[in-house]
Parts: structure tokens; C-alpha cells; sequence
């Protein structure tokens, strides 16, 4: 004697109930053989829903066996079961349970998206079927737009997608008309001469004695089974369907290349898939998806933002010290700035100078002297600095001249009475000459000297307060203004090449030796430029920490408003478990979902921030915003990471949703 398709001995169902437990379903022994047209009686509470839920692994047994096919279905993982509901069942529900956002076609889909069929196979057969149950010119209307028996026939086309050979149907006709719940039934008829083995649960005696064979169950308990070999009740019969071909499955025999294909095109088309229903989702729900994305959004502009400002911070800084003097170290006499001794040092002279610009790491030297004197012109008249220089100072400091030339060499050897004012200087004495300054006289102390040209302004030297400086040959200062051979300071620029800190030690060891001690002491600019950097980097650091800490709480948004959507979205999870999803296609959709709300979100948030980069010069016009892809590519990054740290736990959730409590929830 063949084994039944389906075998259940006693079988138990119990639910808790306060401290106890109510048992729905007690002792159930039952076989189904391959064919037959079964119908399940009972009233409300006799437990006839729970058993069809067993039957078709959406439930399962507190106690008892179950087999289908040979199989205990008590030793199957939960994706085992799901490919059960794939492969062999196919569910029709009383409320039709389709998916408001999907076509008739769409829905009809879903079974075979789960079982891996290629997109254009699928749709294929989705349509055959659907044209076949009399909706062929209603395949792209959506449920809402489909009368109450349309919708069942859909309902009906679904659990035939991939070909299953149990049709369960529960209530199939509690929601319609007369005239549409036989239309139905006669599918279902039909359905059966074509091999196919159909169950129905109803309460409707009528209904039942459509079936073969009639199975009434009461508090839980077989007390009837009744096998009618010939003959149904009258009805009027709608026009047959055409047969359904089988859907289409791999042999056993096919190569294993072909197999593989079919597998990533199975991952594919479950993934497109999960990402074309987060679309609709999102669509759906605009202003929602909107809120969510909203503190990413916020987040990911500031994190692009501040690191751009602080970038562009750095480099302004940068420039700032450039101007100082590239590269630069300044020698002065004494310990440190404010040594009281210091004025007496006077071993710090120009053939220090001279000496120390044969060395081939540094590219320029000049010695420095300063004295206060009171410059004139006309009737005007002001206090400035009179800084004595030789003509490589310009270059050590990288000034650059706005008019006229800087003073020469010849002018340095000879004494000349040349000078290079300041834009202070210009503006304060020679802002009324309609030709500029260049070749006028001006006075310094008592020594007339000619101006040669006007240096543009330059952050921490010409033009970096309000003081006014005039350049003059050292040789010129010291011997017609100061009347002393020792020198304020020494300016050295280091060759490029060079580290800053390796020069300075030279210069040290050198002087040192010259000197016979230490009597100077070094400024090194690139101690100012790394210190400030330092510090602009920890302020970047800590106003991007905010921005992170913004980004996480939009995370958290966005787990929240997940969790709310696994909740709306129960009924649609219980639906797709039925057709056969498994839990990482549930885990996936949701996945994606979140992920796809942080990825535009993020996107989004690039876009403003870039924006307000490109509005920015209009406010600040001496500073910029500067861009880096590292920056963009890490924002993108963690706008994905956000989606899938704070995206898993509500998409695990719903993947872990049991398929009959979510079906409940309809």
C-alpha cells in the first residue's frame, strides 16, 4: 500500500492561557492520500484553522507526528519548512491576502521569486496562469482595484505559481458573493481532475459537500470522516481553466554550472526583489521615510562639512605661516625672549651670517638689525621700525613686491640709501602721491633714503598690524642709524628638502662652536605651524565628534522607525513566510530597507554639505571649504554601516516573526 502524502498521528496542539495551557487540537489522527479533495467542517473554535495551519507547516505540533512525503516535519530547520510551503503547498485565504503595493502580476509573482525562477520565466508564467483564470486584461491593475472574486482568483494563481501539488483553501468563499464564491469553487474543482490534491476548511456544509471526503472536527477532536466516492452537488460550472504547466525544476542529472547559475540568479532575483519592495515601501510612506532619514541626513552634511572646514582651516593656517617666512628659523641672542642679558649679547654678528649661508642645507641667510625711528614726509609724519636687511631676507621670508624692485646687492655693499616701505607705510604717508611711492624721498631720523618699491602685505610681516615697517640695506642701518656691528637676530630659510628640526640642531651645534657656548637661543617656525595645526586638528576632531553623535541618534531614529514598520508590516511578512520566503529573505527585505534609507539619506547629506561648500565663499570670501574624497567616501560609509548596524535588529526581528501569528495579524 502507497505511503499517504500526509500523516498525522496523534497530533496535539496546546496554547498557553495564564498559568496553564488550552489545548486546540487533541489527539489528531489523520492520512491524506496524493488526490483527493478533502474538506475540513467545524464551527468557530473546533479548531479546524489550527490543523490547517499544521498542515501547511505554518504551525507547528506541541505533540504528536507529522509527516508529508515520508518526512517528520518536526525534524526540519524553519528554512526546510519554508521550502515545504514553496515547493508542495500552495495557500488560498478567505481575505485574499495580496500585497497592496504589488500588481495582480506582481503578487502572483512573489512564490517564484522565493523558488528562485528567472524574472522573465516567471513572469511568463505568471501571466499563462492569470490569463488562464480569466484576468488577463487585469494583471497590471493593483488589489485595490480589483473586485472581491478577482482578487481570489489572484489569490488562486499564486498558490499555483510553482506548481505544489496541495492546494490549501481556507474559507475561499467567506468573503464573496454567491455567483463568486462558485466561480471559485469550481477553479478548485477543476483544480482537483487535474491531479492536483485540494483542502478546503469551512464551515459552510454546503461548501464541504463539495469534497470527496468530509472530514467534521469538534473541540478539537476528529468525530466524523465521512468518503463520498461519486458525485457532487449541482452547480453551475464556470468555464474550465486550461492546464497549468509545472513549473519548471532542476534535474538531478543537470551540470553543476547550471546549477550554479540558477542559484545566482535565484540570490539575484530575491535580492531585486527585496530592494524593488523598500523602494515601494519607502514611496508608500514619504513622509515617514522622509522623518527617518532626516537626522542621517543632518548627520553626514555635518560630518562632511566640519571635516571640510577644518581641512580648509589647516590650509589657511598653513598659509598664514607660509607668509611668516617658509621654513624659517630665526637666531637671537640670549637664553629665551625676555632675557634681561640678552641686549649685552653681542656675539651674534654677520659673519655668523655669512658663515652660516655657505651651509648647503639652508637656502637663505640674512642677518637682521632693527632700530624705532620717525619717518617724514611733507607735513606728515610717523613712528615706525627701520629693519636693516640684506637681499636675501626676501627670500627667506617669501615677500613678494607690489610695485617698484627691491634694493640689490651693489646697494648693500655700497651703504645706499634705499629703502622698501610696507602697504602701512604707503597708506599712512603716500596714500595722497596719485603716482605711488616709488622714487619718492622719505625722511628716517635725519637720513634721507629713496623709496625703491612697496613689498605687498604679508601676514607677520609687512602689512601683519598696524605698525609701520621700512627695509633698509643692514649695512645702511647699522652705519648711519644704530652705529653697532651686533645684530638683532639671523633669518635662515631651510632648504625644502630638509627636516626642520635636523636644521635647527646644526644651526644649534654650528653657533655653538663658532660662539665657544650657547648664547642664543631658536625660533623655529615649524614648531608655531605644528602646534597650531595640532591644535585645528583637535577642534575638527571634537566638532566631529558631535556630528557623529548626531549620526548615531539618526541611527537610532532609524531603528526605531523600523521597528514601527515591522510592526505595520506583520500581515505582509506572514503572507510572504506562507509562499515560501525563508528567514534570511524576511532578514534581507528589511535589511535593505534600512540600508537604502541611510544610503539616500547619506547621499542626501553629501549633496547639502557640497552645497553649502559651494554657498559658502559668498559669506567668507578670504576662506574656503575644502573637499576631500576620503572624507565624502567615509560619510558614504558610515551612512551604510548605520543602516546595517541599526537596520539588523528590526529586520531579525521580522525574520523571526512565527508565519501563523503574523498571518493572524490580518
Amino acid at each position: 500500500m502507497a505511503e499517504p502524502l500526509i500523516s498525522l498521528k496523534a497530533l496535539y496542539r496546546s496554547f498557553p492561557a495564564g498559568d496553564g495551557e488550552v489545548a486546540v487540537l487533541k489527539g489528531i489522527n489523520l492520512e491524506i492520500a496524493r488526490g483527493e479533495f478533502v474538506s475540513i467542517i467545524g464551527q468557530s473554535g473546533s479548531g479546524k484553522s489550527t490543523l490547517m495551519n499544521i498542515l501547511g507547516c505554518l504551525d507547528t505540533p506541541t505533540g504528536g507526528s507529522y509527516r508529508i512525503g515520508g518526512r517528520e516535519t518536526a525534524d526540519l530547520e524553519p528554512d526546510e519548512l519554508a521550502a515545504l510551503r514553496r515547493e508542495k503547498f500552495g495557500f488560498i485565504f478567505q481575505r485574499y491576502n495580496l500585497l497592496a503595493e504589488l500588481t495582480a502580476l506582481g503578487n502572483v509573482e512573489v512564490p517564484a521569486v522565493y523558488a528562485g525562477l528567472a524574472q522573465a520565466e516567471r513572469r511568463q508564467r505568471a501571466a499563462d496562469i492569470l490569463t488562464r483564470l480569466g484576468l488577463g486584461d487585469r494583471m497590471e491593475h493593483r488589489p485595490p482595484q480589483l473586485s472581491g472574486g478577482q482578487q481570489q482568483r489572484v489569490s488562486i494563481a499564486r498558490a499555483l505559481m510553482n506548481g505544489g501539488d496541495i492546494i490549501l483553501a481556507d474559507e475561499p468563499t467567506g468573503a464573496l458573493d454567491t455567483r463568486s464564491g462558485q466561480d471559485v469553487l469550481g477553479i478548485l474543482r477543476e483544480l482537483h481532475r487535474e491531479g492536483k490534491t485540494v483542502i478546503i476548511v469551512t464551515h459552510d456544509p454546503n461548501v464541504a459537500a463539495l469534497a470527496e471526503r468530509t472530514i467534521e472536527i469538534l473541540d478539537g477532536e476528529i468525530i466524523a470522516d465521512n468518503l463520498r466516492k461519486t458525485g457532487t452537488p449541482d452547480m453551475a460550472e464556470p468555464q474550465a481553466i486550461a492546464a497549468i504547466a509545472p513549473a519548471p525544476q532542476l534535474q538531478p542529472g543537470q551540470s553543476t554550472a547550471r546549477k550554479l547559475n540558477r542559484g545566482l540568479t535565484a540570490w539575484a532575483g530575491r535580492f531585486g526583489e527585496a530592494f524593488r519592495m523598500a523602494l515601494l515601501s519607502m514611496k508608500a510612506h514619504k513622509l515617514r521615510t522622509f522623518l527617518t532619514m532626516l537626522g542621517i541626513i543632518i548627520g553626514i552634511a555635518s560630518v562632511v562639512s566640519v571635516v571640510a572646514l577644518g581641512t580648509g582651516t589647516r590650509e589657511k593656517v598653513l598659509a598664514n605661516i607660509a607668509s611668516l617666512g617658509t621654513s624659517t628659523l630665526e637666531v637671537f641672542p640670549g637664553k629665551d625672549f625676555g632675557d634681561a642679558r640678552s641686549g649685552k649679547v653681542t656675539t651674534l654678528v654677520i659673519s655668523d651670517a655669512r658663515e652660516l649661508a655657505r651651509q648647503p642645507y639652508l637656502r637663505a641667510v640674512t642677518p637682521t638689525v632693527s632700530t624705532s625711528a620717525t619717518l617724514r614726509y611733507g607735513s606728515k609724519e610717523a613712528s615706525a621700525l627701520a629693519n636693516g636687511v640684506s637681499t636675501a631676507y626676501f627670500d627667506a621670508k617669501g615677500t613678494k613686491i607690489a610695485s617698484g624692485k627691491f634694493f640689490d646687492a651693489g646697494s648693500e655693499h655700497n651703504l645706499d640709501a634705499v629703502a622698501v616701505i610696507d602697504e602701512n607705510t604707503r597708506k599712512t604717508l603716500f596714500a595722497d602721491e596719485p603716482d605711488g611711492a616709488v622714487g619718492k624721498v622719505l625722511l628716517i631720523n635725519n637720513m634721507p633714503a629713496r623709496i625703491v618699491g612697496v613689498a605687498q602685505p604679508q601676514q607677520g610681516g609687512f602689512g601683519s598690524s598696524q605698525n609701520l615697517s621700512v627695509f633698509l640695506p643692514y649695512t645702511t642701518v647699522q652705519a648711519r642709524l644704530t652705529g653697532s656691528g651686533t645684530l638683532r637676530s639671523i633669518t635662515v630659510r631651510v632648504e625644502d628638502d630638509v627636516d626642520m628640526k635636523l636644521a635647527e640642531q646644526m644651526v644649534t651645534t654650528f653657533l655653538t662652536q663658532r660662539h665657544g657656548t650657547k648664547d642664543f637661543f631658536i625660533l623655529n617656525t615649524d614648531d608655531i605651524r605644528q602646534s597650531i595645526t595640532s591644535t585645528t586638528a583637535t577642534m575638527t576632531l571634537l566638532i566631529a565628534a558631535i556630528a557623529v553623535i548626531s549620526l548615531i541618534v539618526g541611527g537610532i531614529g532609524v531603528m526605531n522607525i523600523m521597528l514601527v514598520t515591522v510592526s505595520e508590516r506583520v500581515s505582509e511578512i506572514g503572507v510572504r513566510m506562507a509562499v515560501g520566503a525563508r528567514r534570511s529573505d524576511i532578514l534581507q527585505q528589511f535589511l535593505i530597507e534600512a540600508v537604502t534609507v541611510c544610503i539616500i539619506g547619506g547621499l542626501t547629506g553629501i549633496a547639502v554639505a557640497l552645497s553649502f561648500g559651494a554657498l559658502f565663499p559668498f559669506f567668507v570670501s578670504d576662506f574656503a571649504l575644502i573637499f576631500s574624497n576620503a572624507s565624502i567616501a567615509y560619510a558614504f560609509g558610515i551612512s551604510t554601516l548605520i543602516g546595517i548596524v541599526f537596520g539588523f535588529l528590526p529586520a531579525r526581528n521580522a525574520s523571526r516573526l512565527d508565519p501563523v501569528a503574523a498571518l493572524s495579524r490580518l
